[in-house]
């Protein structure tokens, strides 16, 4: 079949780690897009705009945005040219063959996802983050580096574990929350906000 040709959309911290990600998985790496017209070169590569990729029928787009309704924006917008948004996996992640990791993903280097996870589409599952057996994962998450979810554990479209953040199995983070950085969450968490400590509590409102 030959070498994948990519792009990756964001030319930032992220995406250069999203760019070392796609190395190691075998594509053969493009450029960059982003929308910000001062950005013209990254590692080497060329940084175009989003109209200068659309048309292509010979490559494909990775996700290289960190901030979860910024990624949905961008994934929406590439869907709707009809650009081909693939995943990318690390080839030191292990991935459970009965779990599903949905479009426009990454999994990082040594993260862990077991036996029917589900992965939304557009989620992070960073560096040695661990997603354990029956975890559902909504669309646009982001799983920190070495935060751990047990069994079971449900987690609502745009929210974020921290790094180094924990949860109980079979507990339910909404949607929109950002679990801070160490954070034990021992209870359900709802819709829309931070949680900090140990074990976890309400901080604040978290506004889109």
């Amino acid at each position: 079949m030959g070498t994948i040709k990519l792009f990756i959309y964001g030319a930032s911290g992220h995406g250069k780690v999203v760019y070392d990600v796609a190395k190691r998985a075998g594509y053969k790496v493009l450029g960059f897009i982003d929308d910000n017209p001062d950005k013209t070169e990254m590692l080497g590569l060329k940084v175009l705009r989003f109209e200068e990729v659309c048309g292509r029928t010979d490559s494909c787009v990775a996700l290289g945005i960190g901030n979860n309704t910024a990624r949905q924006v961008i994934y929406r917008k590439l869907l709707d040219r009809n650009v081909k948004v693939v995943s990318v996996i690390d080839p030191t992640a292990v991935l459970s063959e009965h779990s599903i990791v949905k479009t426009g993903s990454v999994v990082f280097p040594n993260a862990v996802v077991n036996n029917s996870a589900y992965i939304g589409h557009g989620c992070i599952i960073n560096t040695g983050a661990i997603v354990e057996h029956d975890c559902i994962l909504g669309d646009f998450v982001h799983i920190s580096p070495n935060a751990a979810l047990a069994g079971g554990v449900k987690i609502g479209r745009f929210s974020q574990v921290g790094i180094g953040a924990c949860v109980k199995q079979n507990i339910t983070v909404g949607e929109n929350v950002i679990v801070g950085a160490g954070a034990v969450v021992v209870k359900d968490i709802p819709d829309n906000v931070v949680v900090v400590g140990n074990p976890a509590r309400i901080l604040r409102k978290n506004e889109l």
